[in-house]
């Protein structure tokens, strides 16, 4: 009788095991499953970022180019630092 109730009580601890190990199984799925997503975002963004770096650098060279181009045929311009002024509104 005594071994009867013991098997019956870790029958059903072992169940409730089971059950356990199955709802972290799928918790490990679902985690990896996240882990893949943020994977593939950041990776996503660092090849934004790339692209934008080589961009801005292209276009720094142009600038550049374009400011050389100028001064060798002596075309007269100004740079101006657009961060040093305000907007300022025109009536027409």
């Amino acid at each position: 009788m005594i071994k009867r109730m013991l098997c019956k009580d870790l029958y059903k601890e072992i169940e409730r095991l089971e059950r356990s190990i199955i709802e972290l199984e799928e918790q490990i799925i679902e985690l990896k499953t996240q882990l893949n997503m943020k994977t593939e975002e950041a990776t996503s963004l660092y090849i934004e970022n790339q692209n934008l770096r080589h961009k801005v650098e292209m276009l720094e060279k142009t600038h550049k180019q374009l400011i050389e181009m100028l001064k060798k045929m002596k075309v007269p311009f100004v740079v101006v630092d657009e961060d040093e002024f305000e907007d300022v509104e025109i009536d027409k």
